[in-house]
């Protein structure tokens, strides 16, 4: 099996569960933070529709620099409605998916960058950063925005089993 379809299948499944978070996002508050050092509810939402895009940057770049020397930063995305968090969601997830499934494993062994004003942040084949930054970081920051949801009596969607809100499997 290649290696792709292995990441296609738990990205598909990860997708279900991150997709069922966003969609639970509050209108209205997107500057709540459960502590002063927390983000807000709005740039974590919106990190999270982002970051599900990332697996085609991962692909189709040999490397990146968030904070690139004489550029702007790459600048955060911030939701503002539910209706831009879900379609900046489905365009990334549709991307990084199509950019996935088109990786040989050759392709996917070959050394990332991610950078930090020129200088080497990490390096590491790409499948390391597909599962470790990637996969891993989505679900991450899925959890965190569970814990907002639930601090605003908004239901938790069922992610891998029951929910205090919903006992379906």
């Amino acid at each position: 099996m290649p290696i792709r379809d292995a990441i296609l299948a738990e990205y598909d499944h990860e997708m279900i569960s991150t997709r069922q978070t966003l969609e639970r996002v509050p209108e209205g508050k997107g500057d709540w933070a459960p502590h002063e050092k927390s983000m807000k509810m709005g740039r974590l939402a919106g990190h999270l529709a982002e970051l599900s895009g990332w697996g085609a940057t991962i692909i189709n770049q040999d490397e990146l620099d968030f904070r690139p020397v004489g550029a702007p930063p790459i600048q955060p995305f911030v939701m503002t409605s539910s209706q831009q968090l879900m379609d900046t969601f489905d365009k990334k997830v549709t991307e990084a998916r199509a950019a996935i499934a088109g990786a040989s494993d050759e392709h996917l062994m070959k050394t990332w960058t991610l950078l930090g004003g020129g200088k080497t942040v990490m390096a590491m084949p790409r499948i390391t950063f597909l599962r470790g930054f990637f996969m891993n970081h989505i679900i991450h920051h899925r959890a965190q925005l569970g814990v907002y949801l639930r601090m605003n009596n908004v239901p938790v969607p069922s992610v891998y089993g029951p929910s205090a809100d919903e006992g379906k499997m």
